[in-house]
């Protein structure tokens, strides 16, 4: 007969012999003395003992040090013929290595026995640690971003104010010269925008420390033309070409301030990181896909590599081109990345080396 087929004992009594010795997972039967009476090859394989170490000492002698007080106060309730289930504990191998162990143990009061399945979680509890350890570092990269925000719009305020005050000053009357007046004008438009963006981003910060970010139905085309006039001198000096159509979808269901930060980033993005010898050129598009709403955002740009960066192209301080000065701070498409994502949405991105780029953005409503 086959030494792995199921074989009956003399009264005709299936043997799981093979069963027990074959399973990937620990099986085993300890006493109510805390040793082990019998024990699958799983178990020595895993903890690197002989089966004869494994007999000889307690086992609370291969638990984890960190982890015997709890595991002797959740034995105390198995011999209470309390089963154990998913119970996690820490076992030390021979050669010094942490496993983690999740058991689920019956006790036979009768005979004073456990009989007790372990399931090696080690990889598990590994990845959630890494996963925690991220989060951690998150919690803290957001709050420090939090508090630079903050201080970086208190701050900008009293300036912005003094230049307003200064075109409050100007007698505009005296002056002839039209692009004197033009340059004048360009000047206080975009020094009140610039101080209406502060406020709003301050009251966006002021909501935000709630848990809930405020959504409502916005418009593309005014969030837009709102963007496109704080970054009218950026557009004239670069000879951006910009169009869009909203024709599609006009309005969508999302936080107003994060959408002109969307615009905003990506607008700046497309024209700081235009060809050399090109115009800047951008296009923006609504559309509907399979019932989603979605913003389309192209570039004719300098592009990515996407096999280098694609890990990488929305994370924090990221920088991706030789022409990256100090007034690139590698937060543009993290902020946006986070916005979408907050709030139930997904970007994707397709771009290849001096082809451009293109966002394609799908919101939640």
């Amino acid at each position: 007969m086959n030494s792995n087929s199921t074989t009956t004992d003399s009264d005709g009594k299936y043997s799981f012999d093979n069963f027990f010795n074959i399973s990937a997972d620990l099986i085993c039967i300890a006493g109510y003395d805390g040793y082990f009476k019998r024990i699958n090859p799983s178990v020595s394989k895993l903890l690197g003992y002989s089966e004869e170490e494994l007999y000889a000492k307690p086992i609370s002698a291969f638990v984890y040090s960190p982890d015997l007080k709890l595991t002797l106060e959740t034995r105390e309730q198995v011999y209470k013929s309390k089963p154990l289930l998913n119970f996690e504990n820490r076992y030390l191998t021979k050669s010094g290595e942490i496993v983690w162990l999740s058991w689920t143990s019956m006790p036979v009061d009768a005979n004073q026995l456990i009989y007790a399945i372990a399931k090696n979680i080690t990889h598990k509890k590994k990845v959630e640690g890494e996963r925690n350890l991220l989060l951690s570092n998150l919690t803290q990269i957001n709050k420090e971003l939090r508090i630079l925000s903050h201080k970086t719009s208190h701050d900008l305020k009293s300036p912005i104010n003094n230049m307003l005050s200064v075109f409050s000053l100007i007698d505009v009357s005296k002056i002839d010269d039209e692009e004197t007046l033009e340059l004048i004008n360009i000047l206080k438009l975009t020094s009140e925008n610039l101080k209406d963006t502060l406020n709003d981003s301050i009251d966006t910060l002021i909501e935000n420390a709630n848990i809930n970010t405020q959504v409502e139905e916005i418009n593309f085309n005014e969030c837009l033309i709102e963007v496109l006039v704080s970054i009218n001198s950026l557009i004239v000096d670069s000879k951006a070409s910009i169009t869009f159509d909203f024709s599609e979808v006009e309005n969508v269901v999302f936080n107003k301030a994060y959408i002109k930060s969307i615009f905003l980033n990506l607008l700046t993005n497309s024209i700081k990181y235009s060809k050399p010898s090109s115009v800047p050129t951008v296009k923006i598009r609504s559309t509907v896909v399979n019932g989603i709403n979605q913003l389309i955002f192209s570039d004719e740009g300098l592009g990515f590599d996407l096999d280098k960066v694609k890990d990488k192209i929305f994370g924090l301080y990221e920088k991706f081109h030789t022409n990256d000065d100090t007034n690139s701070t590698g937060i543009g498409l993290y902020l946006v990345y986070n916005h979408i994502t907050s709030l139930g949405g997904r970007i994707a991105v397709e771009s290849k080396i001096n082809e451009g780029a293109t966002f394609t953005i799908s919101f939640k409503y």
